[in-house]
């Protein structure tokens, strides 16, 4: 017992030896822990990201479906905007250079609105898988839709300031006789010889669409037959 308190003064080293060593127990563990954590994270990030792209050619699909039902939805409006001119005469006589195809604005439109009725499938599942496809229907609606705007706006702006006084006269006379034609209110007979004067007031001034001729006559021939 004597001998060790004669070193007693080992106890001190001792313990900072002692000490040190709980101290790299300790680091050495907390950098374990640090390790298994960040191998914890990474597998969690792994996961994720196999996930997302797991799920990204769904997204991709749904976001290709929604893109082409507002393609088609587009062309489907500047069918309709079309159509109001087409099977409107009347209002066609306000704005004629909408089916001049001497002009260049209006034969552009035109020749857009064929080449998207070209491209437009019939189902948009018809072209969901092909990615050039649809950019090219895309490129070829909106090149519809800026041409009619364009042929509308130059059609707005001129009116009838193309023709001469007296086929302006004209035009007014086949448009007042065009409304007759199409108002159910008149008799078939008055609509019928309307109609007929109408196309006669028109005769080498402006071409009437097929359309709105076909509906009209269709009409009238109803009438007649009843």
């Amino acid at each position: 017992m004597d001998s060790l308190l004669h070193f007693w003064w080992l106890i001190f080293p001792l313990g900072g030896v002692i000490g040190g060593g709980v101290r790299a127990v300790s680091a050495a563990n907390e950098r374990r822990a640090e390790r298994r954590l960040e191998r914890y994270r990474i597998k969690q990030q792994t996961k994720i990201a196999m996930a997302q792209a797991s799920g990204r050619p769904r997204d991709d699909e749904s976001l290709r479906r929604r893109e082409l039902h507002k393609l088609v939805a587009a062309h489907s409006d500047v069918d309709t905007r079309w159509l109001d001119y087409e099977l409107d005469v009347a209002k066609l006589l306000d704005f004629p250079v909408m089916t001049d195809l001497r002009d260049p604005l209006t034969l552009a439109f035109h020749k857009a609105k064929r080449h998207a009725d070209l491209l437009r499938p019939d189902s948009i599942e018809d072209i969901l898988g092909d990615r050039a496809a649809q950019l090219d229907y895309r490129d070829a609606v909106h090149d519809y839709a800026s041409a009619f705007d364009i042929a509308e706006a130059e059609a707005i702006r001129r009116r009838r300031s193309d023709f001469s006084s007296a086929d302006r006269e004209r035009m007014a006379r086949a448009q007042s006789l065009l409304r007759l034609a199409g108002d159910t209110g008149a008799t078939p007979q008055e609509r019928h010889n309307a109609y007929t004067r109408a196309r006669t007031e028109l005769d080498g001034l402006i071409a009437l669409p097929a359309a709105a001729v076909a509906a009209i006559e269709q009409s009238i021939a109803g009438e007649l037959e009843s």
